[in-house]
């Protein structure tokens, strides 16, 4: 058996146990966190819930990858996305993949499909203060998400990554924000503010079965199986989930893998603060002065970036490889 199919086997295996299993303490929610009116609680009531909401776009299937030229481009942007850190090696400076974002090889609703972003595209960012085309948008992915660097706009990746977003969102409005693209973040708040002791509970309860307890993720044959949610091998400071209402909103609607909506809003919040409080790898824009890197870029309530949590000043010493 070759690596590929090791890891292969391993990550089915392992997420059979991740949606199957959970330690003791996560069936016995603490009296507080029951009396909280803050979400879905039970998989009968997610279900629900994502019932409720507007009928997400539906990609077209993968078999309907059509042969010749163009379906070879589709193929060889979808191997991209699922398998960055080896086919497009040279701009990862990570363990991560796009799909460990953007699930299901981009195509689930609520996880920041790509469909849904091939539609959004021209769009003014304010991150950096201009109309970005879809191009621009995936090398800011690669220069924070995968804290590598930007391929360029004419070379073989970033080609077939687009023709690849290009083909799922076949048949989508254009111009427009599609129910199920992005994160469900529209009136999403925590009851309470979010807390670092309570979401390293949740942590414990929820999410270190896969992501492991240190939160440095598994690995099989030298590929993560399940990514590392901080440290040097996770996305940097400048990445998008490194703030708290995106990490939040991504946690609530898929996490944990397979029981997406089961946690209260309040956990989801309060484990991406314990998730967001730790270091990462500096933000690509750092110019040696933290507080001034963190006034032009993370003036926000929902970036840690230059504060103290948990006794520690987040960006001060970040995480680099050994």
């Amino acid at each position: 058996m070759t690596p590929r199919h090791l890891l292969i086997g391993l990550s089915v295996l392992v997420l059979a146990a991740c949606s199957q299993a959970a330690p003791p303490e996560a069936s016995k929610p603490t009296p507080a966190a029951a009396a909280q009116a803050t979400g879905p609680a039970t998989h009968a009531q997610a279900a629900a819930a994502a019932k409720a909401r507007p009928a997400a776009f539906e990609p077209p299937p993968e078999s309907a990858i059509p042969e010749g030229p163009f379906g070879d481009v589709v193929r060889e942007g979808r191997e991209i996305f699922v398998n960055t850190d080896v086919a497009a090696k040279a701009y990862v400076g990570n363990g991560l993949r796009c799909s460990n974002c953007h699930l299901d090889a981009g195509r689930l609703a609520n996880s920041a499909p790509l469909w849904g972003a091939y539609v959004a595209y021209p769009a003014y960012r304010a991150k950096n203060g201009h109309v970005n085309t879809l191009g621009e948008r995936l090398q800011g992915c690669f220069k924070y998400s995968m804290n590598g660097k930007a391929p360029p706009l004419d070379s073989k990746e970033m080609v077939a990554l687009e023709t690849y977003a290009f083909w799922m969102a076949k048949g989508a409005p254009t111009g427009e924000k599609l129910p199920g693209a992005g994160y469900p973040k529209k009136g999403f708040k925590p009851p309470q503010p979010p807390d670092y002791a309570r979401g390293e509970a949740v942590f414990k309860a929820h999410c270190a079965l896969c992501h492991g307890a240190d939160g440095q993720g598994q690995q099989v044959a030298g590929r993560y199986v399940f990514p590392p949610l901080w440290g040097p091998d996770s996305f940097n400071w400048g990445a998008g989930m490194h703030q708290l209402d995106n990490a939040a909103a991504f946690i609530k609607a898929n996490m944990p893998l397979s029981q997406g909506g089961t946690l209260t809003d309040q956990d989801a919040w309060d484990v991406a603060m314990y998730m967001d409080g730790h270091e990462r790898p500096q933000d690509p824009r750092y110019k040696g002065d933290l507080a001034a890197t963190r006034k032009a870029y993370h003036d926000t309530p929902m970036s840690l970036y230059g504060t103290t949590v948990n006794g520690h000043l987040l960006g001060s010493a970040p995480a680099t490889r050994n």
